[in-house]
């Protein structure tokens, strides 16, 4: 990832409503929810949402599909993924036990989701 790109992708969630609506995304995955959902959940109106929802898309944190007369949003992972692996591609100047207590967390991450989907 180039660092304009990046900046981009930080500017895009450097705004409450869309910050949000990208985490109510992340944890809807894999199914993501209609534009008009997020706007209810999110207090928001429709007209506004969806102005979010296009910088949050042109920023590559959302991608939509069309279902019917609906559009469905999903959360990019794979975009967050390269952003993640942007702020972390140097990280702890060839050290990794210093970003030992980072990969935890993330590591946390996955345990939890898993136990979610053994209880299905």
């Amino acid at each position: 990832m180039e660092i304009t790109n990046a900046i981009a992708s930080f500017a895009a969630l450097s705004q409450d409503t869309r910050l949000k609506a990208f985490k109510l995304l992340v944890s809807h995955e894999p199914e993501g929810l209609p534009a008009g959902e997020i706007a209810r959940q999110l207090s928001v109106p429709h007209n506004t949402m969806s102005a979010h929802l296009s910088v949050l898309a042109r920023a590559g944190w959302v991608v939509s599909q069309r279902h019917s007369r609906q559009i469905i949003y999903r959360a990019s992972l794979s975009h967050m993924d390269s952003v993640i692996q942007f702020l972390l591609q140097d990280c702890c100047a060839g050290h990794p036990e210093l970003c030992a207590s980072l990969m935890d967390s993330l590591s946390d991450c996955r345990v939890n989701e898993s136990a979610e989907q053994g209880n299905d």
